[in-house]
């Protein structure tokens, strides 16, 4: 079976770090299958690369009737969700689908994001890893357990973290995480 890269990040960043380009080779590389959603930034940053690269083994995916970016004309997988159209939960639809289906996630974050955030949620959620490249930072991340994401989260400003609480109830899904590794060793 062909591994399922999630790769996705923050809208606000526009460019890719070499980093992130060496990580998209390697995983060109392995021959692995990338699903990437089709909003601006990273997204479409990420499609630009692959396109670049000559790289056909990616499928995008959209909530909705079609994809706003899809540069490789890649297969297109339409998420349908019956949330309000352009809301946060009709584009979040379609991660919480990719993250459903993907292996593993490479997220490229700007430590304020609450969208890459979820993504990441969404796969630990799933018992599944995500590597986080930190923008401010330059540096990866390993996201496998909960104490990872706590680690993660420390590059956040407390605004940052409060604004993540309002958006996607950040703190309570923590609790949860917690709550079931607890459960696993009990």
């Amino acid at each position: 079976m062909n591994t399922k890269v999630f790769i996705a990040g923050s809208m606000n960043i526009k460019h890719l770090d070499p980093k992130v380009k060496v990580r998209l080779d390697n995983i060109a590389a392995q021959d692995f299958e990338i699903v990437v959603g089709d909003a601006d930034g990273v997204d479409s940053s990420i499609q630009a690369y692959l396109l670049d690269r000559g790289i056909t083994k990616a499928t995008v995916f959209c909530s909705g009737d079609s994809p706003r970016n899809n540069l490789g004309n890649w297969p297109v997988y339409r998420v349908e969700t019956n949330h309000a159209k352009g809301s946060r939960a009709f584009f979040t639809a379609k991660d919480i689908y990719m993250a459903e289906l993907a292996d593993i996630g490479l997220m490229i974050w700007d430590t304020k994001s609450t969208g890459t955030l979820n993504n990441v949620l969404e796969l630990l959620t799933r018992k599944k890893k995500s590597v986080v490249f930190v923008n401010k930072t330059k540096s990866f991340m390993n996201i496998s357990s909960v104490e990872n994401l706590e680690e993660l989260l420390l590059n956040m400003s407390e605004h940052a973290k409060q604004k993540a609480d309002e958006k996607i109830k950040l703190f309570n899904r923590i609790d949860s995480l917690k709550h079931e590794q607890i459960q696993m060793f009990a």
